[in-house]
Formats: structure tokens, C-alpha cells, sequence
């Protein structure tokens, strides 16, 4: 367990070493999949669905609507 957590831990600090040198428009695509993703995933497991599903749908839709903040902030 403790394994899990240090490598989740690490993966979260890479990610947002990763995010320094992205435009606005990149960052908010990203941002937005993430939490659309796993706001999808709650959604879909409260419902008794799929938390795949959910996560994959939320990601998607999360990262459009992130990309088109992200476009409107940059310019």
C-alpha cells in the first residue's frame, strides 16, 4: 500500500513539473479531462453504471469544455 501511495504521489508531481511550459489553451484541455474524468467516474458509480464509462465520457466532454476556456484565456 505504501508502494501505491508514493508512486501516485510521484506521478502527481511529474504531471504538474509537466504543465510548466503549456500554453493556457493545453493546460485547460488537460485540467478540464481530469476533472471531467473523475467527476464522470463519481457520477457513474452513484448511478450504478459503468465507472469507465463515466470516466471516459467525462474526459472527453471535460477536455472540450477545458480546450475552449483554456483558447478564450489565451487570447
Amino acid at each position: 500500500m505504501k508502494k501505491t501511495k508514493l508512486a501516485v504521489a510521484t506521478l502527481a508531481v511529474l504531471a504538474m513539473l509537466g504543465c510548466t511550459n503549456m500554453s493556457a489553451q493545453q493546460q485547460g484541455t488537460v485540467s478540464g479531462a481530469a476533472i471531467g474524468a473523475a467527476a464522470g467516474a463519481g457520477i457513474a458509480s452513484i448511478a450504478g453504471g459503468s465507472g469507465w464509462t463515466g470516466a471516459a465520457i467525462g474526459g472527453v466532454v471535460g477536455g472540450t469544455v477545458g480546450n475552449i476556456k483554456g483558447k478564450q484565456k489565451q487570447q
